[in-house]
């Protein structure tokens, strides 16, 4: 049976921001709902892992069911899309224009808007 010693062993990633006011904000978002702040990057990550053991503490006693942090491997590396055949004409000619494939062009994209939303603390 797997127990706290062996969750807090995994490597769960997170998500680690300053705010304006200069405190700290660290998540899990492979354990929702937890996370917790601190004043300086030091004092949130300890923070974190207390806040880590809590809530994997109470996930064991209540026996929910405690997910295990993904891996990038975990992913598949391409997905399927279908467009309105405008959208397709415009990012095709784009395509062209920019001198790359179609697939570069659309990553390009997607890759910009992604980091765009993480850096306004939208996680994706």
């Amino acid at each position: 049976m797997k127990d706290l010693k062996y969750y807090m062993a995994l490597k769960y990633p997170f998500v680690l921001e300053q705010d304006k006011d200069g405190s700290h904000f660290i998540e899990y978002p492979d354990l929702p709902g937890c996370m917790s702040c601190g004043a300086s990057v030091e004092e949130v990550l300890e923070m974190g892992e207390d806040a880590k053991k809590c809530w994997l503490n109470s996930a064991l006693q209540a026996g929910d069911f405690i997910p295990e942090p993904k891996a990038v491997s975990d992913f598949p590396d391409n997905f399927k899309l279908r467009l309105p055949k405008t959208l397709y004409k415009q990012l095709s000619i784009n395509a062209s224009a920019e001198g790359v494939s179609m697939n570069q062009y659309c990553l390009y994209l997607l890759s910009g808007s992604v980091n765009n939303s993480a850096s306004k603390g939208i996680n994706a």
